[in-house]
């Protein structure tokens, strides 16, 4: 299983979307909500006492997501724990990468649970110098499942053009699109 493959699967309709994506089993519906969220340059190293109130939260915030309703799937690295060795921005930058139901759903875990604490204190651990911004949403086929290139490029996209169908924020939504080319 590919570090991008692998993921939160207890649940029957988690596992459904992920045997999809990976050819298994036939697409279990509409088209879902990817995020790539957490996209920081860390202020200190992982390991430093400094960055030890975010690093003491992970397990605790990534089993609330896993835990919350509409949360399908999460980017993990290859001992399935958390996405923080993945670093496709550089050496000290981390990503987050999450699929939801929706946006509602997303927007629930991210400011209206624990979450919104760890939220509130990222400029303490993180900075987003030359990033091209530290969150996007975008929308994807049932079962298909985002990549850390794709993040990127959605990321990118909305730097460049603003919000858009393709690549969006909270503030600036766009609704799933009818024609079933999720995102394109």
């Amino acid at each position: 299983m590919s570090v991008e493959a692998v993921g939160a699967l207890r649940e029957p309709v988690r596992r459904a979307v992920y045997e999809y994506a990976v050819g298994r089993s036939e697409p279990v519906g509409r088209d879902e909500i990817a995020e790539a969220v957490g996209i920081g340059r860390t202020r200190f190293p992982l390991d430093s006492p400094d960055l030890a109130g975010f690093v003491n939260r992970l397990e605790e915030i990534n089993a609330l997501a896993d835990a919350a309703s509409g949360f399908i799937w999460r980017l993990v690295d290859a001992d399935g724990a958390d996405a923080t060795s993945l670093r496709p921005y550089g050496p000290d930058v981390i990503v987050n990468l999450s699929l939801w139901e929706s946006v509602e759903a997303l927007y629930e875990y991210a400011y209206r649970s624990a979450h919104l604490d760890v939220l509130r204190r990222r400029r303490e651990w993180f900075n987003h110098d030359g990033l091209p911004g530290s969150a996007v949403l975008w929308w994807v086929p049932a079962g298909a499942v985002p990549t850390l290139q794709e993040a990127r490029d959605r990321l990118d996209l909305l730097s460049r053009h603003g919000p858009t169908a393709r690549a969006f924020t909270f503030r600036d939504r766009f609704p799933p699109p009818d024609d079933g080319r999720a995102g394109d």
